[in-house]
């Protein structure tokens, strides 16, 4: 037999589910008190209503620590879904972007912020000077939690990973070699034997394990000879800039840097196909007319780079 609890939601206090969605992200009651604001006695007190209420301990201590139990770690992604779904009721249904205050956090990789966020704020300061936009690292799947992906409005990243969110494409590219200006062995690294001699530089951002040409390349035979491993594609063209060593990078983020770092732009010894960089929004702002003015910009932005690249073509 199944027994079920019922729970009269009219003597429900929905304060409580805000104290319960900050107990559940910091597991710790002072640190979820400075969250929402509340003194640590009355949090105490929220957790014990809560522990009556659900008929489970949801914080334990084990040892120094506090730890959240298992029907605890199974409500938190449910609450958050009905907390963002209660949020949505009181958005208002207009956005006057010359009037908002609105503050957007966006999810980007470095390149994406070098092509993408000048011309983004060159729109948005004409048309909306008062939003405000922050922009946080990138941050593979497996590290992009769902307590996280409430605070992203979009994202900009290659692939399909990121659950809870729309995909639209954003604009194409192709991976190519950065060496510095004068490289005695520049003309060398357009064939086979000249890239596997090259020294390179790899790219390993956070949530992966390797560079991800790397992955590529290892299924065609081919083992770079990494000689230095950096966190970022900027860093790895001011490192490649000043040395002589390669770096294999989406081409669009050489030419950009080429004249300030005096970059020269090699085409590799095989075809390094086409990249597409996306635009991800969750789909709690689908209908969101801020997250609708915000995202039709940046796919404008896309087209017109999409439009530089025929041209040069």
């Amino acid at each position: 037999m199944i027994y079920i609890h019922l729970m009269n939601l009219n003597s429900l206090d929905l304060n409580l589910l805000v104290a319960l969605d900050a107990l559940l992200l910091e597991g710790n009651v002072s640190r979820a008190a400075m969250r929402i604001g509340l003194s640590q006695p009355a949090t105490s007190h929220a957790l014990q209503r809560l522990r009556d209420l659900i008929g489970d301990p949801l914080l334990v201590r084990n040892g120094a620590r506090m730890e959240l139990t298992p029907r605890a770690l199974a409500l938190r992604g449910p609450l958050a879904q009905a907390l963002d779904q209660v949020r949505s009721l009181f958005i208002s249904d207009d956005f006057d972007a010359a009037r908002s205050e609105r503050h957007f956090r966006l999810m980007m990789p470095d390149l994406a912020v070098e092509l993408l966020m000048p011309p983004l704020m060159e729109k948005i300061t004409k048309l909306a000077p008062n939003v405000r936009i922050d922009v946080v690292p990138w941050r593979g799947p497996a590290i992009f939690t769902a307590e996280f992906a409430r605070t992203i409005d979009l994202v900009i990243s290659i692939g399909d990973a990121f659950r809870g969110f729309h995909r639209q494409r954003l604009y194409t590219d192709s991976d190519a070699l950065a060496v510095r200006r004068g490289h005695p062995a520049a003309a060398k690294l357009k064939k086979r034997d000249g890239f596997l001699g090259a020294r390179h530089v790899a790219v390993v951002i956070r949530g992966q394990s390797e560079d991800l040409i790397d992955i590529w390349l290892r299924p065609k035979g081919i083992e770079r000879k990494i000689a230095l491993v950096v966190p970022g594609y900027i860093e790895a063209l001011h490192v490649t800039a000043r040395t002589d060593l390669v770096a294999f990078v989406p081409r669009r983020l050489i030419g950009a840097l080429s004249r300030q770092l005096s970059l020269a732009t090699i085409t590799p010894p095989f075809d390094p196909g086409i990249d597409e960089q996306f635009m991800f929004y969750p789909t709690r702002a689908q209908m969101d007319l801020g997250s609708i003015w915000l995202r039709t910009i940046m796919l404008g932005i896309g087209r017109e780079m999409e439009r530089e690249k025929r041209k040069v073509a």
